[in-house]
C-alpha cells in the first residue's frame, strides 16, 4: 500500500518514548518473545516483567521448559492470571522439541499450528521476532486504529473481518517498517491513545485521527461487558491454586476448605481446575500436574 499518513510520525514518536522493556532488547530469541506475549495478555507490564525474567532465567529455551513437568511452569507464573497460560506454553515447548528440533518455527502458520498459540500471538512471534510483515492486532492496537482511521471510540467488542482488512491496509510494505510498525502502534496505545483517558495533547497524529476530527462522538456499538471478580469462580480458583503454588507436595480438602468455607462453588472450582489441567486430584487430595 502507499505509504499512510500516519506511519512517519507513529514511528518518530516511538523512536522517541518506546519503553526500554527486556523482550525488546537485541538478540532476544523467538522463545523468549512468545514467552512475553503469553504473559503479557490481560497481564499489565510491572507484573510481567519480574516473572518473565526468572521463567527465562530458568528456561532460556523450550527444551529447558519441556524437560520439567507442566507443574512447574505453574508454579512459576506464580501470581499472574489465567494460568493456564503457562500449561499452554509448556504445551508449545513440548511440541517444539518433539516436532521442531527445539527451535520454534519461524514463520506464522508454523507458529499458529502450535498448542495454545492464538492468530494474535503468531502473528507478533513472526513479526517481533523474524521482522515479517503481518497485522498484530492486540487491544491497544486495536483502540489505535479504530480512533484515528475508523473514527469510533473503541473497537467492538469482537475483532471483526472489516477491521482486521482496515489493519492489514494501513500495514507498511517492507516487512521490517511492518514490524516496527506493529510495536509502535502498540506502545501508542498503550501510553497515550488509552481507553479511559486518552492523552490527545501528546499523540503524534491527533491532527489527523478521524476520530477527533469528527468531534470525538462517544461509543454507540454493542455493550461492552467488564468481568466481576469478587465471588466469583474465578476468585476461588486463583485462592485455592495459591495454596498448591506456595507448597511443594499435595493439599488436603481440609485445607482447600479454609480458604473458601462454601462447599458448593469450592468443590465446582476443583472439579474445573481439575479439567482445565490445573491440579490432578489423587485420592482425596489435590496437587499440581
Amino acid at each position: 500500500m502507499p505509504s499512510s499518513p500516519l506511519h512517519a510520525p507513529v514511528l518518530d514518536w516511538y523512536a522517541g518514548h518506546a519503553r526500554d522493556l527486556p523482550w525488546r532488547s537485541p538478540g532476544t530469541s523467538a522463545w523468549a518473545v512468545l514467552v512475553s506475549e503469553v504473559m503479557l495478555q490481560q497481564t499489565p507490564v510491572s507484573r510481567v516483567e519480574p516473572v518473565y525474567r526468572a521463567w527465562l532465567e530458568r528456561w532460556p529455551t523450550p527444551a529447558a521448559l519441556a524437560a520439567e513437568p507442566p507443574g512447574a511452569a505453574v508454579r512459576a507464573w506464580g501470581r499472574l492470571g489465567y494460568p493456564r497460560r503457562a500449561l499452554r506454553l509448556h504445551a508449545a515447548a513440548t511440541e517444539v522439541v518433539a516436532r521442531h528440533g527445539g527451535e520454534l518455527p519461524t514463520t506464522y502458520d508454523g507458529l499458529v499450528a502450535l498448542p495454545g498459540v492464538g492468530e494474535y500471538t503468531a502473528a507478533a512471534v513472526a513479526s517481533f521476532a523474524h521482522g515479517a510483515r503481518h497485522a498484530v492486532l492486540d487491544t491497544n492496537v486495536r483502540r489505535v486504529l479504530a480512533r484515528t482511521v475508523g473514527g469510533a471510540e473503541q473497537p467492538a467488542p469482537t475483532l471483526t473481518a472489516a477491521e482486521r482488512a482496515r489493519a492489514e491496509a494501513v500495514v507498511p510494505d517492507d516487512p521490517a517498517t511492518a514490524a516496527r510498525w506493529a510495536v509502535a502502534v502498540m506502545e501508542l496505545g498503550a501510553l497515550v491513545c488509552t481507553a479511559r483517558a486518552p492523552g490527545c495533547d501528546r499523540c503524534p497524529v491527533a491532527d489527523r485521527c478521524a476520530w477527533r476530527l469528527a468531534g470525538c462522538p462517544a461509543y454507540d456499538g454493542p455493550v461492552r461487558r467488564t468481568q466481576a471478580f469478587a465471588g466469583t469462580d474465578r476468585q476461588v480458583r486463583g485462592l485455592l491454586m495459591a495454596v498448591l503454588r506456595d507448597r511443594p507436595g499435595p493439599a488436603g480438602a481440609e485445607e482447600l476448605a479454609a480458604v473458601w468455607a462454601e462447599p458448593v462453588q469450592r468443590d465446582r472450582a476443583l472439579a474445573g481446575l481439575v479439567a482445565d489441567g490445573l491440579l490432578v486430584e489423587d485420592a482425596g487430595s489435590y496437587r499440581l500436574p
